[in-house]
């Protein structure tokens, strides 16, 4: 006689977005201050995006609006530069710029929630451009989807109490399950968007399925094997919240598709 299947009740209950990041940015690397910096980035449609730093707040012009909000920003290595916009003049809104100092290119990230959710589809939804700073003249390749990371299976370590397993199935979706935390024996298969910003450095978005929530990390699987992130969703209370997510990737392996290729 087949035994019956037992569940725990822990397991069953899916966390609200405030339950699993919290705490999830304790390895991040350090804050920086971009005070007395300006930038004006050409974007791929044609349009500018406009920002002027001081030490707590950014002045910006474009995507169809304008305002002044707090910023976050990381240098995830010498001369590259993540920054967040956690919109406060916008409801529901964040702007992620990543740019190079050196090479002068750049990958704008807008992340939005929708005012209602759809049966089937994520209720948050992200816009990507590349794009070129005024610093000087562009260098190196533009920035763009890959499908580099296709086939590749990593661990985060965010936090003592945060480790995640990635698998990334293909240009569209990754497969993702909690081995320590809140979510712990909770996965799923969300949508993905992988784009590859200098050697090394990729830009992985993603958009859930069962919670309304947005994501953008910047993976430096070069030499560092760190990585710098944003969260963007409704909490438990059904408020749009930002939070700040980082730590340290453990490369587990990868395979190759020897005929048949993903999408």
């Amino acid at each position: 006689m087949i035994a019956p299947v037992t569940t725990d009740s822990a397991l069953d209950e899916w966390r609200t977005y405030d339950e699993f990041a919290a705490g999830i940015d304790t390895f991040r690397l350090p804050n920086a201050s971009l005070s007395g910096t300006a930038l004006t980035l050409a974007l791929d449609d044609g349009s500018t995006l406009s920002l002027t730093f001081d030490a707590i707040a950014v002045t910006w012009s474009g995507l169809g609006a304008d305002g002044t909000d707090p910023y976050d920003a990381v240098a995830v290595r010498d001369d590259v530069v993540f920054v967040n916009i956690p919109l406060e003049s916008r409801e529901r809104e964040a702007i992620t710029v990543v740019y190079s100092t050196t090479t002068h290119r750049a990958t704008v990230v807008r992340s939005r929630i929708a005012a209602e959710a759809v049966e089937g589809i994520p209720q948050v939804g992200q816009d990507f451009w590349a794009a070129t700073t005024d610093g000087g003249t562009a260098t190196g390749s533009v920035p763009g989807p890959s499908r580099d990371l296709i086939g590749k299976r990593n661990v985060y370590r965010y936090s003592p109490h945060h480790l995640y397993e990635h698998v990334y199935i293909s240009s569209r979706r990754y497969a993702w399950q909690c081995l320590e935390g809140v979510q712990r024996g909770h996965g799923d298969m969300d949508l993905s968007t992988v784009w590859k910003f200098a050697d090394g450095l990729y830009l992985f978005c993603f958009r859930e399925f069962r919670i309304a929530v947005a994501s953008v990390w910047l993976h430096d699987l070069g030499y560092q094997l760190m990585t710098t992130g944003i969260f963007l969703g409704l909490n438990g209370d059904g408020d749009a919240e930002h939070s700040r997510g980082g730590g340290h990737i453990y490369p587990l392996g990868s395979v190759e598709y020897p005929d048949a290729q993903p999408v």
